[in-house]
């Protein structure tokens, strides 16, 4: 993560990897099948981090936060990946960071609601996308914070739409 924050993943090496670790390459072998490998193993790690550190989520502004927190925070290393060709593998792992943030939301508020698990469903299915949709624009954009904070403002006038969707799904009954 440290190389990442400094060069562009097409930049790094397994030399500069083993080099900067202080490892020899049989190591690195050991562990890891190629540079591939290791990319999507500290993905996977870091956004395991991130699920771990938010095990509640009450509304969808806190699950769009906490992915442009974390995003922020690695600002650099985040957009190395991002504009890689490992950009699949950090586009997989953010669409799992979306689907559990978001299924934490939709399961805290539709607390107590009768709702058939298949609406439950579809109803993540659409914040999920809407979530990974704008992160992904956000950082296209280059993590602009006026971006951002359009995209608050909108979550603060929609706060009540999982519920409102979650009703109107139901009272379909199809």
């Amino acid at each position: 993560m440290a190389l990442l924050e400094k060069y562009p993943l097409s930049e790094i090496t397994i030399k500069r990897i083993v080099s900067e670790c202080g490892i020899n390459r049989n190591t690195f072998y050991y562990h890891y099948q190629d540079l591939p490998d290791l990319i999507d193993e500290m993905i996977k790690e870091e956004t395991e981090s991130i699920i771990a550190k938010y095990p509640t989520v009450s509304t969808i502004l806190e699950c769009f936060d906490a992915i442009t927190e974390f995003a922020s925070n690695k600002e650099r290393a985040i957009m190395h990946i991002y504009r890689s060709v490992n950009r699949e593998v950090f586009e997989r792992h953010l669409m799992n960071v979306c689907e559990y943030f978001v299924a934490e939301y939709v399961d805290t508020v539709l607390t107590g609601t009768a709702i058939k698990d298949a609406d439950r469903k579809t109803v993540i299915n659409y914040y999920k996308c809407v979530c990974f949709g704008l992160v992904l624009e956000w950082l296209e954009l280059g993590m602009q914070e006026e971006y951002a904070r359009d995209i608050r403002r909108i979550f603060l006038l929609k706060h009540n739409f999982a519920a409102e969707f979650a009703q109107l799904l139901n009272d379909l009954d199809i």
